[in-house]
């Protein structure tokens, strides 16, 4: 940090790279959002890959772990949409 740069407690939000909380959160909440998806596809394509290989069961648990993520996502959501009310 240079010796010029100075730091404002009440002023977070402004140029000093910190986002106001609202933003910060709804960030967050759609990087969630859009984590959890890459996951459920993941688990999605590897319970294809367990029931080619004979192990049906696992790839059952897999797809079921693959609709628990995209249910978390639907709370994620809806905090998304409450934030972005104001």
């Amino acid at each position: 940090m240079s010796d010029d740069h100075h730091h404002h407690p009440h002023h977070d939000h402004d140029c000093h790279g910190e986002l106001p909380f609202d933003d910060k959160m709804a960030k967050l909440l759609d990087h969630w959002i859009k984590h959890n998806q890459d996951h459920a596809l993941n688990y999605r394509n590897w319970a294809e890959k367990a029931k080619a290989n004979g192990k049906a069961n696992a790839g059952e648990l897999l797809d079921e772990a693959a609709e628990m993520t995209l249910a978390i996502n639907e709370k994620f959501a809806a905090a998304l949409a409450i934030i972005g009310d104001k």
